[in-house]
C-alpha cells in the first residue's frame, strides 16, 4: 500500500533528524543523481539542465548535479532566486556551469528543483516560463520530491506546472502525487529514515486488492456468497439497470435481485437470465426478498416513484450504495442519509456540486468534507478517484484513466462495488477495491484506444484473475 503524508507531517518527522545532524540532503541528492543517471544512456558527455529554486529542492538538484558532473556529465544550472550557497559552491567547484533558460531545450535530462513541498498556488513568471520550456523539451524531465506547480497536499495545479517523466520523492509519498499523476509521471520513493505518523492518504496496490478480495467459503451457496439488490433503470434509461446488474454478477455476488420498471426489467431478463427480476416501483422495491446490500439510483429518474424507491432503500438496515439519480434525490432530502447502516455516495464532480459546494481544486478535502457532513462514505469519481470515510480516512485510486469517461461506466462501478459490499467487504474497502479493478478493467479492455461500459463488465474477471495470479503489471 502506498502511504502518503502531508507537508507538515514530513517536516515534523524531518526536524529531529536534522537537529541530530543526520545528512538528509546528502541521502536525497545521491538518490536523485542515481535516478537521473539511470534515465541516461550513459552519464559521461550527457547534457543535464538543472532548474534551481531557492529552497531545499533546488539544493538537492545542485548536489545531484555535482555528483553527475564529477562523473563526466555536462551540467548547467538555471537559477531562480538565491540558491543554497554551499550546494552552489560545490557545484561550481565540480565544473558545473550557470546558464540561461535556452539550454533547457537541448538537454538530455532536466531536473526540476524550482519548488519544494511548501509551494502553493501558481508559479511565478520566471519559474512558469522554465516549466513551459521543460514540458516542451525532448529530454527526460525528473522532478525533485514534487513537480513544481503541483500542491503537495492536494494535487491542485494553478496555471502551468512541470509534467515530469519521473518524480523522485523522499520519505513518503505526498497526497498531491497520487492526485496529479499526469504531472508526477513515474514516482520513485526514497527512504531517508523518517519516522512518520499514520498517513493522511493511502492508495491500494495489487497485493492489497488481492488481500481484500472476497473468497467463496466452503461450503458455500448463493446466499452465503452475498445477495445484491439493484434498484435502477426506468422506462427511458434501461441500460443503467442492465450494466449495474451484470457488473454485480461479474463481481462475485451469489445472487442479484433486480427491482424496477417493467421495460427495464424486461431488458435485465434478456441480458442477465441469472438475475432474479421483480417488476416493482416506488416504495415497494424493497419487498423482493433477502438482500445483503443495495445499489440504488442509476438511470432511475427523479420523479415521485423514484424518490419513494430511494427513500425505501435507505430506510433498510443493509449497506446502501447511492449513485446517479439517487444522488440528486438525496441532495434534495439529506435527512434520508441519517441511518445506522453504512451508506456510500458515488458522485462525479457535477453530482457532488448538488450537495451544496463544488469540488474545487482540493478533491481530497472536498470528499472528506461531504463524508463528515453526512456521516457517509464518499467515492468521488474522476481520473483520480477519492474515497473518503466518515472517520476521516482517505484513499486515492491510482488505476483510473480517461478511458473511464464513457457512458455507463459509473453504472458498472456501482454494481461491482455493491457486489463487494454484499459479499461482506467493509464499505470503504469495497469502494477502494472496486475502483481499482474498474480502472484496471478499463486498461485491459481499452488497449490504449477506447472502451465501453459493456467491455468493462466483460474484462472485470480478467482484472481479478490477473491480481489473483500475481500477473499484474503496471
Amino acid at each position: 500500500m502506498k502511504l502518503a503524508h502531508t507537508r507538515d507531517q514530513v517536516r515534523t518527522a524531518e526536524a529531529p533528524l536534522l537537529d541530530a545532524g543526520v545528512p538528509l540532503m546528502a541521502k536525497a541528492s545521491t538518490a536523485l543523481a542515481v535516478a537521473v543517471a539511470k534515465k541516461l544512456p550513459f552519464v559521461y558527455g550527457s547534457r543535464v539542465a538543472l532548474l534551481v529554486g531557492g529552497g531545499n529542492n533546488g539544493a538537492d538538484a545542485l548536489w545531484a548535479g555535482t555528483w553527475l558532473r564529477q562523473r563526466g556529465a555536462a551540467v548547467l544550472a538555471v537559477l531562480v532566486g538565491d540558491a543554497h550557497p554551499e550546494a552552489l559552491r560545490a557545484f561550481r567547484e565540480a565544473g558545473g556551469r550557470i546558464g540561461a533558460a535556452g539550454a533547457v531545450g537541448g538537454a538530455d535530462a532536466i531536473v526540476d528543483g524550482l519548488m519544494g513541498i511548501g509551494g502553493r498556488g501558481a508559479l511565478r513568471a520566471e519559474a512558469a516560463e522554465l516549466a513551459t520550456m521543460a514540458n516542451a523539451a525532448q529530454g527526460w524531465v525528473i522532478a525533485v520530491d514534487v513537480p513544481s506547480g503541483v500542491d503537495a497536499d492536494t494535487g491542485a495545479v494553478e496555471g502551468v506546472a512541470i509534467r515530469a517523466d519521473l518524480t523522485v520523492t523522499f520519505g513518503s509519498f505526498k497526497p498531491g502525487l497520487l492526485i496529479a499523476r499526469e504531472h508526477a509521471g513515474e514516482v520513485r520513493l526514497v527512504d531517508i529514515g523518517l519516522v512518520l505518523p499514520e498517513p493522511a492518504v493511502t492508495a491500494l496496490e495489487a497485493e492489497d486488492v488481492l488481500r481484500l478480495l472476497p473468497h467463496a467459503q466452503v461450503p458455500a451457496d448463493k446466499y452465503t456468497r452475498g445477495v445484491l439488490g439493484v434498484v435502477a433503470g426506468s422506462e427511458v434509461y434501461t441500460g443503467a439497470a442492465v450494466l449495474s446488474v451484470t457488473a454485480g454478477l461479474r463481481a462475485g455476488a451469489g445472487m442479484v435481485r433486480f427491482a424496477g420498471a417493467p421495460h427495464a426489467a424486461e431488458q435485465v431478463r434478456g441480458h442477465a437470465p441469472e438475475a432474479v427480476v421483480t417488476e416493482v416501483q416506488g416504495t415497494q422495491v424493497t419487498k423482493v426478498g433477502r438482500v445483503q446490500a443495495w445499489v440504488v439510483g442509476p438511470g432511475l429518474g427523479t420523479d415521485a416513484e423514484a424518490a419513494g424507491a430511494v427513500e425505501a432503500v435507505l430506510s433498510s438496515d443493509a449497506p446502501v450504495l447511492v449513485d446517479a439519480d439517487g444522488l440528486t434525490l438525496c441532495a434534495q432530502h439529506p435527512g434520508w442519509l441519517q441511518r445506522t447502516a453504512p451508506t456510500l455516495l458515488t458522485p462525479h464532480d457535477r453530482e457532488f456540486q448538488r450537495f451544496g459546494q463544488p469540488v474545487g481544486a482540493d478533491r481530497i478535502g472536498a470528499a472528506k468534507r461531504l463524508a463528515k457532513q453526512h456521516q457517509v462514505h464518499v467515492l468521488l469519481k474522476g481520473d483520480a478517484t477519492v474515497i473518503a470515510s466518515p472517520d476521516g480516512r482517505v484513499r486515492v485510486n491510482t488505476t483510473g484513466s480517461a478511458l473511464l469517461a464513457t457512458a455507463g461506466s459509473g453504472d458498472v462501478l456501482s454494481g461491482a462495488v455493491g457486489a463487494l459490499m454484499a459479499q461482506g467487504l467493509d464499505v470503504g474497502d469495497a469502494a477502494a477495491v472496486g475502483a481499482w479493478l474498474h480502472g484496471r478493467a478499463a486498461t485491459l479492455s481499452g488497449q490504449g484506444a477506447s472502451t465501453t461500459a459493456t467491455q468493462l463488465v466483460q474484462h472485470w474477471q480478467q482484472a481479478v484473475t490477473e491480481v489473483r495470479g500475481g500477473d499484474w503489471r503496471a
